[in-house]
């Protein structure tokens, strides 16, 4: 049996004024139309944190500080393994209103979290968010 490729993708658990950041794929991208953390891949050089800031600066147009690891999960998709490392974040700057990566933007009640249709890699997220102690 072949090893399968590790892709480590970083994805930010914000929340604000009570509630958890979803964000739904565009229908055309891997996984479209579920509901997934923002985020992305690292680029050479880059640390989790880093990388994260990068993205969503560049996908929602705002500002994130990292404050706290959630969870780091193996997902294997298809030939891949994405290795989803959560990181929880606090906004900086505005709340986002659109993505380029995707349709929908929406603000959840973690109690509501496990309502959506999640993309793999982020469920076990979600399952601890849905479950545990509000983030920082």
């Amino acid at each position: 049996m072949s090893e399968s490729r590790v892709i480590e993708v970083v994805a930010a658990v914000i929340e604000h004024e009570g509630k958890i950041l979803a964000c739904r794929r565009r229908p055309e991208k891997a996984a479209g139309g579920r509901w997934e953390f923002p985020g992305g891949k690292l680029e050479k050089g880059e640390t989790h944190s880093e990388a994260l800031v990068r993205e969503i600066r560049e996908e929602l147009s705002t500002s994130i500080e990292v404050t706290a690891p959630l969870r780091t999960d193996d997902t294997v998709v298809g030939e891949s393994t994405i290795r989803l490392i959560c990181l929880r974040a606090r906004l900086l700057g505005e709340p986002p209103t659109q993505s380029l990566d995707h349709d929908e933007l929406r603000w959840v009640r973690r109690s509501d979290l496990p309502d959506l249709d999640w993309a793999a890699p982020d469920l076990p997220a979600v399952t601890e968010l849905a479950a545990g102690s509000p983030t920082r």
